[in-house]
């Protein structure tokens, strides 16, 4: 937090100087201080953050990844001259603790071409697939791994 008001100061003022910076290292330092106290924030909670938003930004690149391969994949689909596409309604469940975590894969497998998650009922999914061989792996995909190290 005290980073993201940093970067405010810095980018309401429109310019960068030495003035600039050292006014917004004060400025951030008295709003940190200020949410520290009255606002149940700490410096811990901030560190921890600043851990997983490493991991976040993998996850977010592995999701990219996925959906461009996903995407390459629904086309060969397509494109190809079989004859016909065997669409599957697939339930797994997964250990993923928090409601969270939970809606992260939800919105994984549904941004993924070829799957929707169409339902989501405590740790239990329900996922369309175009193709069969899209349910293949699904319940341990390294996107449930990603959100199980995200949860820790």
């Amino acid at each position: 937090m005290l980073l993201a008001f940093f970067l405010m100061w810095v980018i309401f003022n429109g310019n960068l100087t030495l003035e600039i910076c050292l006014f917004g290292v004060v400025i951030s330092g008295v709003m940190f201080a200020f949410v520290c106290r009255f606002m149940d924030f700490s410096l811990q909670k901030e560190l921890h953050i600043y851990k997983r938003l490493f991991l976040f930004v993998r996850y977010v690149f592995l999701l990219v990844k996925e959906i461009v391969k996903a995407n390459f994949g629904v086309i060969r689909m397509i494109l190809s001259q079989r004859e016909e596409i065997e669409p599957a309604l697939v339930t797994f469940r997964s250990d993923l603790k928090s409601s969270t975590g939970r809606a992260f894969l939800a919105n994984a497998i549904t941004l993924t071409p070829g799957t929707i998650t169409v339902a989501l009922e405590g740790n239990r999914y329900t996922v369309h697939c175009l193709d069969k061989s899209l349910a293949d792996g699904m319940d341990d995909s390294k996107f449930v791994e990603y959100v199980r190290k995200l949860e820790a």
